[in-house]
């Protein structure tokens, strides 16, 4: 059985972890909230002060105070009041960078720092990102445009903090950054409790990046992004994602809902993630990617309910780096996970909708996959109590993969990992390629029309154990198919006519 080792420190910081020397008042340093006046120094003043005399609170008062980079400093918890706005400068040169990217609140190697209250802070994203457009395009910034938009180091995160030790980011609300809303790279003990984010205004708006972290808890939080909602990132050999439990909260993504990747370099290890509700989610729901190297390994995923998802699951064991060897999934344990699969773009209505890949890749609804690489298995995975309802419906003559062709499907190992890089597969349930040690019991696979593809297919699959299993086929297809499978137990197989579900077994 796998252990979550979440650290008890990172939950004290909710019950008092900061002991408060002082409280001041921006308006105190000169602040003005008029929404127009520049703050950004005499918020800077009052943080510095209370760091340099020890520690304490730092309070944004009810107002809209414009503001461009300010850095959290040690001892320091900045307090957004009920109905106070930290207004994000338009100009890029009101902002500072660190050594990754532009943030409107930086903190580098700061220890005891907090982000709380039930105030805003609003990055006004869209503007601020088709100014930064008008720089490159008359060179006044010189930086390649990346598919016709800045490169996302040129366009400011609302919240950037690295190298930092018991943070808390508590009851804000987030919206409308420029690129990713916040990352938190490097840190221990962070916690991240009752946030809302609301970014949708332009491209590539993470709602919470957590990259090489260790110590985290991300709770009671409502998440709508136009990218990944949730996302664990690892880019450092060195370091991972580790000791990191994220529960109880809503996503909507322009993306997935919650990603382990792309980057993953070192990894992730001894993660939970439970009591998840996705809704409106154009990827997948649950996205877990090993593609550069590192090891995923000991994560369980629990009591998942996700509505109008373009997919269940997408599990990529891939290689990026041509230099060192794929790297490692194993001992993956997903349950209880209801799913809702439309025939339909689940993402319609979003100000920056999804790309329509089947433009790219055309395809009928694509079922959950597990895909490994050949001699490098997803190993040690466990799907147990899972119900998908796909809306059906597929179509020959839009995609057709014919049985016989099941080796020529590209591993396409290199390539950026997204539930629809394969193009159209031959199974709509689930799709399992380069695995080891797989076990699928006390699930349901449905659909609501008819699909002319087998529910599950398994390819190059050792020690594959299948206990209970209730399928939608009744169009005269094989409920499994088994491609160099070996080592399997098929027991209590059952279709929705209520017979034993053929296996047909290919050389």
């Amino acid at each position: 059985m796998m252990k979550l080792k979440t650290s008890l420190t990172v939950l004290f910081i909710l019950s008092g972890l900061y002991t408060h020397a002082q409280t001041v008042n921006i308006k105190d340093f000169g602040a003005i909230g008029d929404g127009l006046k520049m703050n950004t120094e005499f918020i800077q003043k009052a943080i510095d002060e209370v760091n340099t005399k020890g520690g304490g609170k730092v309070i944004v008062p009810e107002g809209t105070f414009l503001t461009g980079t300010v850095h959290l400093k040690t001892g320091v918890e900045l307090v957004l009041q009920k109905n106070s706005v930290l207004l994000g400068s338009t100009n890029l040169a009101d902002y500072e960078k660190n050594d990754r990217w532009y943030a409107l609140l930086i903190a580098d190697d700061q220890q005891n720092i907090g982000i709380t209250g039930q105030g805003t802070i609003n990055g006004q994203g869209r503007t601020l990102a088709l100014n930064v457009l008008k720089m490159v395009k008359n060179g006044s910034v010189i930086d390649p445009l990346v598919l016709k938009r800045p490169n996302e180091r040129l366009r400011p995160q609302l919240i950037e903090i690295q190298r930092s030790d018991k943070v808390l980011i508590k009851g804000i609300t987030l919206l409308n950054a420029a690129c990713w809303v916040q990352t938190y790279n490097h840190c221990t003990q962070l916690t991240i409790d009752s946030i809302t984010v609301k970014s949708t205004a332009y491209w590539n708006n993470d709602g919470i990046d957590i990259q090489d972290c260790q110590h985290v808890v991300v709770k009671n939080s409502n998440i709508d992004a136009a990218d990944d909602a949730i996302c664990l990132k690892s880019s450092d050999p060195k370091s991972a994602c580790e000791d990191v439990l994220v529960t109880d909260c809503k996503v909507r993504s322009s993306a997935s809902g919650v990603k382990f990747g792309t980057a993953s370099v070192g990894g992730f290890r001894n993660i939970r993630v439970k009591n998840i509700y996705a809704f409106d989610t154009y990827r997948t729901a649950i996205a877990l990617e090993i593609v550069d190297g590192g090891t995923m390994e000991d994560v369980t995923i629990s009591h998942i309910i996700a509505k109008n998802t373009g997919g269940a699951i997408f599990i990529r064991l891939g290689q990026r780096r041509k230099t060192s060897p794929p790297g490692i999934i194993r001992r993956i344990h997903i349950s209880d996970m209801n799913v809702e699969v439309p025939n339909a773009k689940t993402d319609a209505g979003y100000a920056l909708e999804g790309p329509p890949e089947e433009d790219i890749y055309p395809h009928n609804l694509l079922p959950a996959q597990i895909v490994g690489l050949p001699g490098y298995p997803v190993q040690d995975l466990t799907l147990e109590n899972i119900v998908v309802t796909y809306g059906g419906g597929a179509d020959k003559n839009k995609a057709y993969v014919s049985l016989d062709s099941l080796a020529k499907i590209p591993e396409m190992a290199a390539e950026y990992p997204e539930f629809s890089m394969f193009g159209e597969l031959p199974a709509w349930a689930l799709y399992v390629r380069h695995a080891e040690g797989i076990s699928i019991k006390n699930s349901t696979f449905k659909y609501l029309k008819d699909d002319f593809r087998s529910p599950l297919v398994f390819d190059d699959v050792k020690k594959l154990t299948i206990n209970n299993l209730n399928l939608a086929s009744g169009n005269g297809t094989p409920a499994v198919i088994l491609r160099g499978v070996t080592q399997q137990s098929i027991q209590k197989l059952v279709t929705s006519a209520g017979s034993n579900g053929k296996i047909l077994v290919l050389k």
